[in-house]
């Protein structure tokens, strides 16, 4: 089911060799811009876009025109940013209600309270796991530090026994469960629904973070001696005593998720029964047509499920309980919601880029070279996900464009399969690019820094953790792989 020989060949109609040592270069220069040249990735992934549409007129001119290029950029951009940025946006705003609340750290000092300090380290694999969904994975280790030093110093454990289940954690769900803006990306250019990449996201991601959790972490920090660090200036922890409620903090977070998968069920339920060889355009022609003919109870449920609704009804509830009802004046709120907006901002425009590269690599016809060189070639849909997303991890570090541009090259895969099979080719991505964490990533350094290590001992702790994540992760992808149709 899952190899490529179950793909339907066609005759080859593109110049496959020369649209592949494109797409080598692109990728190539892509590297050599944002590691050697420092440049954004948002500038890097747009050069490399017009390059490779440029080079792609001499090879293949009936598929690209010099005077489109300009115009397929900005429907790329505009098709990506239309679903993604208003994600992103609004889960930034509903991230910074819980930071500035004190919800990061309620939530974690109650972990930390039910489970006790001798189970500490699950505390906070879970404190990770369930956090890191709105809020960016280094906002939450710059919130949750002083409670890491704080339980090292009470404990008189190492600090790694608590801080790399975190980090853990954090990893975990910042790859593998939407709204974080990877997974939503990739959900988008593979044409998967959310709710798909929720449920399985949670199914590998939940295990995987319990396997590479307190036990395999304790392992791994006696690797190393690292001293608490000292408290860095700025990271005073809230008074316990003005910090909201768990189960408010919790009900929030697990809202949106809730309704995005109750609308998923109704959408499937809907569909069911509907004819597997539509294209694309027939399909949402059809799923449309379903949909309406629902009954109106299940009409609001699908709307309600709707990622947009769903969390902006959370997000709205955030500002009113977390700001409002806490003494908020209507000025800091929108301050805090557009100060929000600035990191989103750049994780917006980074994946507009990724879909100006993915619309591309259609455009020019690469998308279907690379369907036809692996279509011979045995290897399964997922390995070869996971292959793509742990190349471009490895050389270029950072996660998210690792996602954005293993999920450009698998759209050719992509028609014809099912949701729940494009959902687990999702989770390959996820599980490629969470691995293999070196010098090149951000969240190695800001991880070295928090957990006081030198880059010796975060090769030898942090890149180990990582690429643990990584390899169990794909294992139960595989595993699942071989029950999903």
């Amino acid at each position: 089911m899952f190899s490529l020989l179950a793909q339907a060949t066609t005759e080859a109609t593109v110049p496959v060799t020369g649209l592949i040592a494109l797409l080598v270069f692109g990728i190539g220069f892509l590297l050599i811009l944002i590691l050697k040249a420092k440049i954004q990735a948002f500038l890097s992934l747009l050069i490399v876009s017009v390059l490779v549409s440029v080079g792609a007129t001499f090879i293949n001119p009936d598929a690209v025109r010099l005077i489109g290029i300009g115009k397929t950029i900005v429907d790329s951009m505009g098709g990506a940013l239309g679903f993604i940025a208003t994600i992103i946006g609004i889960g930034a705003i509903f991230g910074a209600m819980l930071e500035h609340s004190g919800g990061t750290q309620a939530l974690a000092n109650t972990m930390v309270r039910k489970f006790g300090q001798e189970r500490a380290p699950w505390a906070m694999l879970l404190t990770g796991f369930i956090i890191s969904i709105p809020v960016f994975l280094d906002v939450a280790l710059v919130i949750l530090a002083p409670l890491l030093y704080a339980l090292a110093r009470d404990t008189k454990k190492p600090l790694l026994i608590f801080g790399l289940p975190l980090v853990a954690g954090m990893a975990v769900t910042h790859a593998f469960v939407p709204p974080t803006p990877g997974p939503v990306a990739v959900a988008y250019f593979l044409g998967v629904n959310l709710g798909y990449v929720i449920m399985f996201g949670v199914i590998v991601g939940l295990p995987t973070a319990i396997i590479c959790g307190p036990w395999l972490c304790s392992k791994i920090a006696t690797l190393v001696n690292v001293p608490t660090p000292k408290q860095l200036a700025g990271e005073e922890t809230k008074q316990e005593l003005n910090l909201p409620h768990f189960g408010l903090i919790f009900g929030l977070i697990a809202l949106p998720i809730a309704l995005i998968l109750c609308g998923t069920i109704v959408e499937q339920i809907a569909t069911s029964g509907m004819d597997a060889g539509l294209s694309k355009a027939e399909r949402g022609a059809e799923v449309t047509r379903l949909l309406n003919d629902l009954p109106t109870w299940q009409q609001v449920i699908h709307f309600l499920g709707h990622p947009v609704i769903s969390l902006m009804i959370s997000t709205l509830m955030a500002i009113f309980f977390l700001g409002t009802r806490r003494g908020a004046t209507r000025e800091q709120l929108v301050e805090l919601s557009t100060r929000a907006l600035g990191p989103a901002g750049i994780i917006i425009l980074i994946t507009g880029a990724g879909g100006v590269f993915k619309g591309v690599l259609i455009a020019t016809g690469i998308a279907d070279a690379l369907k036809e060189i692996f279509a011979d070639s045995g290897i399964p849909l997922l390995v070869l996900a996971y292959i793509f997303a742990t190349l471009v991890r490895i050389a270029q570090g950072s996660a998210t464009v690792a996602m954005l541009t293993a999920a450009g090259l698998m759209t050719s895969f992509a028609e014809g399969v099912s949701q729940p099979v494009l959902a687990l080719v999702a989770c390959a991505i996820a599980s490629g690019a969470t691995g293999f964490s070196h010098v090149n990533d951000s969240g190695f350094w800001m991880i070295s820094r928090y957990m006081g290590m030198t880059e010796k001992q975060t090769l030898k702790t942090w890149t180990l953790v990582s690429t643990a994540i990584s390899f169990v992760s794909f294992a139960i992808i595989l595993l699942l792989g071989l029950f999903i149709k």
